[in-house]
């Protein structure tokens, strides 16, 4: 269970890289790439499912309750922000994906440096 675990990560944090690159590659034209909503998706459905194992004792350790609800609560708000690009192109700025590529930094280094 621990190469599924593994493997379950590996997707986690390859989604949000799609969803920094997405912003980034985007920052020029003011426009979300489609790859950041395919990307939180899968950051979204993985880190659930992560949660759920380590919950579950599968993994090996408890996780850290309060630190899995603030990474959700800035996940939530960075797939509304997704969302709300795919839906209204129109509302999409520099600052937008700015906001969107700093809050997804955000959640990596939440995860990288809260032990």
């Amino acid at each position: 269970m621990e190469i599924v675990y593994g493997v379950l990560v590996v997707l986690h944090l390859i989604g949000w890289a799609m969803v920094l690159g997405g912003a980034l590659a985007g920052l020029r034209s003011a426009t979300l790439t489609p790859g950041a909503f395919h990307g939180i998706l899968t950051a979204l459905v993985t880190g659930i499912v992560l949660v759920g194992l380590a919950s579950s004792g599968v993994a090996g350790h408890e996780p850290n309750n309060v630190k899995v609800a603030v990474k959700l609560v800035v996940a939530l708000v960075v797939t509304g922000l997704v969302v709300v690009a795919r839906r209204r192109p129109e509302v999409v700025t520099s600052g937008y994906l700015g906001g969107v590529a700093g809050l997804t930094a955000l959640n990596v280094a939440i995860a990288v440096l809260w032990r």
